[in-house]
């Protein structure tokens, strides 16, 4: 009779102790999706000091045709503005987030719309970010894009 009080009160136990992990899943969620929208419009508007701010020391984007960029691929990019954006964001309800722990996938369809040393550039692609919990915040550390998606 006490070992089935003993694992009725760890039952309980287990229970009360998982509520704030899952509130605290739920908490990265939004942070990490609100981030990753905060980094398309820094992009976007080639905001190289916002980007830094998000952007992991160690960084790097792998598009779909196996190029490699690094965190200061990128920043030059925005410095010098490469691109010049019309749009740059994330076609809305496509964006899903995903935690494991201190990781975090984001998934969403991104729409840009810009010019490229005066060339016009228009398409849509899927986009994996992944996000590190660091002692200074969630950082992106890897992304991967797709190659651009067919025409609708």
């Amino acid at each position: 009779m006490i070992l089935k009080y003993v694992l009725i009160g760890a039952a309980m136990a287990s229970a009360l102790l998982c509520e704030p992990a899952l509130a605290d899943e739920a908490a990265d969620m939004r942070e990490v999706a609100a981030i990753d929208t905060a980094y398309q419009a820094a992009v976007e508007r080639n905001d190289a000091n916002a980007m830094a701010a998000i952007l992991h020391e160690d960084m790097i984007l792998v598009l779909g045709d196996g190029r490699v960029f690094t965190r200061e691929d990128l920043l030059h990019w925005a410095r010098t503005q490469l691109f010049v954006y019309e749009h740059q964001v994330e076609d809305e309800g496509t964006q899903v987030v995903r935690i494991y722990g201190d990781t975090a996938i984001v998934t969403a369809r991104l729409y840009i719309k810009a010019t490229r040393e005066g060339a016009p550039v228009e398409r849509r692609l899927w986009f994996s970010d992944t996000y590190v919990r660091t002692p200074a915040g969630w950082r992106y550390a890897f992304g991967q894009a797709s190659t651009p998606l067919p025409a609708e």
